[in-house]
């Protein structure tokens, strides 16, 4: 992926950091990890998960240790590595500071099968330097979790942000009554297509992967289906639409947060799920910047695209106060600034141990 593309936001603002200074360096180009280090890694997350834990990709976070030991600061993006990786540095194999991004972990943890792996993943998680949640009731369930098993906290909620320059309204005419996009699991995939067949007279487009897309029955002769397609093709399709739909099963951790960001940026009138995951934080007010509508309510959900579909003139009001949120406190570089600060902080204290002292 040049630097640039849209593609690289799954580097959750790294190419910033570079072009701010900063010389980071990540895991996603490189080969498979060496075959030691997918026996040791297979054989670690073997032993855990026997014993009632919640493994992850110990191969790839075993395979990467000597870089990660030679980094001021080491970024987990998602929980898959970040478990290994925070059980590593409680154990002192991983001996830098370690910001933690998580996204699901109270789920994860809630699997947990014993009181002594409770307490020693609650030992392991404020070993880190910092941990990050994109979701306020996330964060207050992490800290929650420590505050029970007598650990201090070190979690902070970090609104997520979108480009909003990559991400800006465009005057080329709708084409699509109703647009969905995401790969999120707890996309409620279901209502939407209940959605479309039930508004015969209206278009519908879904952006999904080819996985989810094959356990779908059937599928409503309004409705196109998209899959795996690249982020540039997702944006256009929310270029295209009159109404962005994001229905969301109930959780902590996703409201559909990415999607529903590009589409405010885009201007677009959203109505989306108030999952936890977004029901704070975010600046979303029902009727104001988006219409919101609660877990579960296939019915309201149904009413709201309605009503938006039916008042032209109330779409653009939502779409250009979406926009005017987004610009106010949710764009790329607002959120590549906190997270540079949090890295920067957690990096402090390896360069202290680095430092001669008297």
């Amino acid at each position: 992926m040049p630097v640039g593309a849209l593609e690289r936001y799954r580097l959750y603002g790294l190419d910033e950091l570079e072009a701010r200074g900063h010389a980071p360096c990540h895991n996603l180009d490189r080969a498979a990890p060496p075959a030691w280090a997918r026996a040791a890694g297979n054989a670690a997350k073997r032993v855990l998960e026997r014993a009632g834990g919640y493994g992850g990709d110990f191969a790839t976070v075993v395979g990467s240790l000597r870089v990660a030991n030679g980094s001021d600061v080491v970024l987990s993006t998602v929980d898959t590595v970040g478990i290994p990786l925070m059980l590593l540095g409680r154990s002192g194999r991983l001996r830098s500071p370690l910001v933690y991004t998580a996204i699901g972990l109270p789920e994860r943890l809630a699997q947990l099968r014993t009181e002594r792996l409770r307490r020693l993943y609650a030992r392991a998680l404020a070993s880190a330097a910092a941990v990050l949640a994109y979701s306020d009731r996330e964060a207050q369930e992490l800290r929650s979790y420590l505050s029970d098993h007598g650990e201090a906290t070190n979690v902070e909620f970090v609104p997520f942000g979108v480009d909003e320059q990559a991400f800006r309204p465009v005057n080329t005419p709708s084409s699509v009554d109703v647009v969905m996009a995401g790969a999120d699991p707890h996309r409620d995939v279901d209502l939407f297509l209940h959605l479309a067949a039930e508004t015969p007279a209206r278009s519908f487009h879904l952006v999904t992967t080819a996985e989810r897309a094959r356990t779908l029955a059937s599928t409503p002769g309004n409705l196109e289906i998209e899959v795996d397609v690249p982020l540039e093709v997702v944006r256009s399709r929310l270029e295209a639409a009159r109404v962005v739909a994001l229905p969301v099963l109930d959780n902590t951790y996703s409201g559909a947060t990415t999607v529903l960001l590009q589409a405010m940026a885009l201007g677009k009138a959203v109505v989306v799920t108030r999952t936890q995951a977004i029901a704070s934080g975010y600046g979303l007010s029902d009727g104001d910047n988006c219409r919101l509508v609660e877990p579960g309510d296939s019915a309201g959900f149904g009413r709201a695209v309605q009503s938006v579909l039916r008042d032209e003139w109330h779409a653009r009001s939502l779409g250009a106060r979406a926009r005017r949120t987004v610009e106010s406190g949710l764009t790329w570089d607002r959120y590549v600034d906190r997270i540079e600060a949090i890295l920067l902080d957690a990096s402090e204290g390896r360069q202290d141990a680095r430092s001669p002292r008297d």
